[in-house]
């Protein structure tokens, strides 16, 4: 059962209905984490126990860290005790951190990092079981959302939020269907408040989530799979690409990246405006960001605050210095791609986003000292030149990310220019599958950008909003024409695999 599909429309209309005719808050709890058990079970039913064990130890541990001090203990040993008591919390953090962590180390990681010590010590049977339980080992889908909103859960208990002793709203907040796979990140006590409310469903909350679930049908059916069609052709025959091909395959990429991941967490929200539950926004216009830091601030925009606020200031932020800033900033983003997946590619793509990073701060830091760089930079022509440089980055970088074996994306890159095309590339491509040619594409995408421009424009600059009728006339019209031409095979959401 997947998203987008006839069954899943089916069950959450079941879901709908249930829940707002259950009576009472815990009886719409009820159905909610019925309802999640019953969508990730279609999935991956074997899984369903260690998510729930992770679940309890988690809720338990956070229970364990909101124990207060004993009051009773006398004045003169109440310093000692406090001690014992931070030392207490500090060791159950601990383990509670370092059980979700090697959860994600034992599912995704282990095969990765067993070959490469298998080459390093020159052991081939190491080598040789890494790939074979690389191959056979399949992580739990959502494994990394999963472990992430654990340990923000635990962090921010032994930070002083306080642990919640109601295990059916903990259950109901970690094993919430529409963000289980695939986010957006979410923090519980944000959530669990929207869960202590009574729900209502007005008219233009209505019109609002379906909206959305029109428009990520759009992104993910209309868009981002026509895309992948493409990208995966022209990645599957790098050897026969030129460098012009190669070039759109990568800005394609970038779009249904983009589409792909939006679009998922459009139809995530919209399930959960049905429901009266708001979630966080993901994605704000990413593509067009002037500056790294602004793009990180408007692309995945809950991993950028998980990553932030979880590994950026623990390390000491900006705190301590020039340098150590921008080390902390390099360990955080190669640890970001780290948790996409493990392979070299990912780690390459986090260690180059953390060097953009470095040299963004770099140029801040020389712009506090010279006035006439900061004014260059605020212009018009150095806004355009940043926006440039940004997107040129974050489209570089993206061919580690789509070819996390480093001998491919290597190849990609060395291919990127003065290279022409096999003969039977563009033949086999460009005509067969797509009747079309590589300008008329080129020009397609160009189109594309220059619709998001459009919308930008007119959400940004305008601050011009559609009301709530015009969104109900336009949901059937999107919903038909997702439907009519979607290609044959869907693919499945691209944040699945992380």
């Amino acid at each position: 059962m997947t998203l987008l599909s006839i069954l899943f429309g089916l069950f959450f209309l079941s879901v709908l209905g249930l829940y707002w005719s259950a009576p009472g808050r815990s009886l719409k709890l009820w159905v909610l984490l019925a309802a999640s058990l019953v969508f990730y079970s279609s999935l991956q039913f074997q899984y369903v126990p260690l998510l729930l064990v992770m679940m309890i130890m988690t809720y338990r541990i956070g229970i364990g860290l909101s124990a207060p001090i004993d009051w009773r203990i006398e004045n003169e040993n109440w310093q000692f005790a406090q001690h014992d008591w931070n030392r207490r919390r500090l060791r159950l953090l601990i383990i509670g951190i370092g059980l979700n962590v090697l959860l994600l180390l034992g599912f995704k990681y282990i095969p990765f990092f067993g070959a490469v010590l298998g080459n390093w010590l020159k052991l081939p049977a190491l080598t040789t079981g890494a790939a074979t339980l690389g191959q056979t080992l399949i992580a739990p889908l959502g494994i990394s959302y999963f472990c992430f909103e654990c340990i923000a859960y635990l962090v921010d208990v032994y930070r002083g939020a306080p642990a919640t002793f109601d295990w059916l709203k903990f259950s109901a907040y970690k094993l919430y269907f529409p963000k289980l796979l695939s986010g957006p990140i979410t923090r519980f006590h944000p959530l669990a408040a929207q869960f202590q409310a009574q729900p209502s469903l007005t008219t233009p909350q209505v019109a609002e989530g379906l909206w959305l679930i029109a428009c990520g049908a759009v992104k993910k059916l209309l868009i981002a799979d026509h895309l992948a069609t493409l990208v995966n052709l022209s990645f599957d025959n790098v050897a026969r690409a030129g460098s012009g091909d190669l070039w759109l395959a990568i800005a394609a990429y970038g779009f249904q990246l983009y589409f792909d991941f939006s679009g998922y967490v459009d139809v995530a929200r919209g399930l959960s405006a049905l429901l009266g539950i708001t979630l966080p926004q993901n994605f704000n216009f990413p593509y067009f960001s002037a500056s790294i830091a602004d793009f990180w601030r408007r692309w995945h925009m809950t991993l950028g605050d998980w990553l932030r606020n979880y590994l950026y200031f623990p390390l000491g932020g900006s705190r301590q210095g020039l340098v150590r800033t921008c080390l902390n900033l390099m360990v955080v983003m190669i640890i970001a791609g780290l948790w996409h997946d493990a392979g070299w590619g990912f780690i390459v793509w986090g260690a180059l986003h953390g060097l953009f990073l470095v040299v963004h701060r770099l140029t801040d830091a020389l712009s506090e000292q010279w006035g006439w760089l900061r004014a260059g930079w605020k212009s018009v022509p150095g806004t355009l030149l940043g926006w440039g440089l940004t997107q040129a980055s974050v489209l570089f970088a993206w061919i580690f990310f789509r070819l996390p074996n480093l001998q491919d994306s290597l190849l990609v890159m060395q291919r990127l220019w003065g290279h022409p095309a096999d003969v039977q590339f563009a033949q086999k491509i460009y005509v067969e599958t797509f009747q079309s040619d590589r300008l008329h594409l080129s020009l397609l995408l160009l189109a594309l950008f220059g619709g998001m421009t459009l919308v930008y424009t007119v959400n940004r600059w305008l601050k011009l909003r559609l009301n709530w009728p015009v969104k109900l006339l336009l949901v059937p019209l999107c919903l038909f024409a997702a439907w009519l031409l979607a290609p044959n095979e869907s693919p499945p959401y691209i944040y699945f695999d992380f």
